[in-house]
């Protein structure tokens, strides 16, 4: 009797051992799984990113001529239709923020949307007419949009080395 007591024991507590096991490899394997990015220019990773709110607040404290190195999530708005030499971040629903790669060392995809990281620099600049009408024109705009541009702007603006966009 002590025997078969003793084998149901360590029965038991194999049986509960191995779904130990099991449980944590699925916990691993869905947080692998839970955020997959295709990568553009300079290897980063999403650890410490500013959400765009936390970002605008920074950005906020800037003066034109100013820089901070930084990196943020935010949600691409638009990309340059021609080669995707730039893209604009919505910010807070009321802010974007214009990006452009270093060097003009990587491009992104002409149908990129959704959400991105960004590494690099930002800061806070006066475009000049002649610029936004440029970007104004990459972007499709008509030639009555482009027209109406006739004064420089203080944006936002933000060098990125690295981008990481949400597949």
């Amino acid at each position: 009797m002590k025997k078969l007591l003793l084998f149901i024991a360590i029965s038991l507590i194999v049986v509960s051992c191995k779904n130990e096991k099991e449980t944590a490899e699925n916990k691993v394997n869905e947080a692998k799984q839970e955020i997959a990015y295709a990568s553009f220019g300079m290897e980063i990773n999403d650890t410490d990113a500013l959400t765009s709110e936390r970002m605008m607040e920074h950005y906020k404290g800037l003066k034109s001529g100013d820089t901070i190195p930084a990196k943020m999530k935010a949600k691409i708005v638009e990309v340059c239709s021609k080669k995707g030499c730039w893209m604009t971040l919505d910010m807070d629903g009321e802010n974007e923020v214009m990006v452009k790669f270093k060097d003009y060392g990587f491009f992104m995809p002409l149908d990129a949307k959704g959400d991105v990281v960004v590494n690099g620099k930002a800061f806070v600049t006066e475009t000049p007419v002649e610029e936004l009408r440029h970007y104004a024109e990459d972007a499709g705009k008509s030639k009555e949009e482009i027209e109406a541009i006739t004064e420089p702007k203080l944006e936002y603006r933000f060098e990125a080395d690295g981008v990481l966009l949400k597949e």
